[in-house]
């Protein structure tokens, strides 16, 4: 049997570490995909499907060089949800997308997780832009988008999860200051 090896980069900000995934993070990660929360994001979903999607995201990493990252709270140690670059089959382009545990919502935690992934995807992947995906009534993730500076640019149908509204980010110079 061979080892395999995904490099994840860790990335801080001054009250999270963005990470690999660890086993540990599991039961966090399926508890949220059986609330009716994962609506937005294809669920609800049962243990087994969740652990697909979890490894899902790993694959991701593999594939594309990029992916989502755990979120872990500096003070507490506690898994907060997931954050990162998404770009997977069927989408439109590469994504800045989050989810977040229902204990980790409204503490700004989703924005500075956010803005570390967009940071990384302009910077060391040296993205030209890049968008969010969100549900049209998801109102926490489209007021988190306005917070970033997104704009809505238009609707985008996948085809399991339906009609999607497409918020493009600012480019990498209009945030420099170009």
């Amino acid at each position: 049997m061979s080892a395999f090896s995904i490099i994840i980069p860790r990335l801080e900000t001054h009250r999270l570490i963005l990470r690999e995934y660890r086993q540990a993070d599991f039961d966090d990660f399926a508890a949220f995909y059986e609330t009716p929360r994962s609506r937005f994001i294809g669920g609800p979903l049962p243990r087994e499907l969740a652990w697909r999607g979890l490894a899902t995201h790993l694959g991701h990493w593999a594939l594309r060089g990029y992916g989502f990252w755990a979120v872990e709270d500096k003070a507490s140690g506690a898994f907060c949800g997931h954050v990162g670059l998404w770009h997977p089959e069927g989408w439109p382009e590469p994504e800045v997308g989050w989810v977040l545990l229902g204990p980790a919502e409204g503490k700004g935690i989703a924005l500075e997780a956010a803005m570390a992934a967009r940071a990384f995807a302009y910077g060391a992947l040296n993205w030209p832009t890049a968008i969010s995906m969100i549900d049209s009534a998801n109102t926490r993730s489209l007021r988190l988008a306005e917070r970033m500076g997104c704009w809505l640019e238009g609707d985008f149908t996948h085809v399991r999860l339906g009609l999607m509204q497409v918020w493009r980010h600012p480019l990498p110079r209009d945030l420099r200051g170009d």
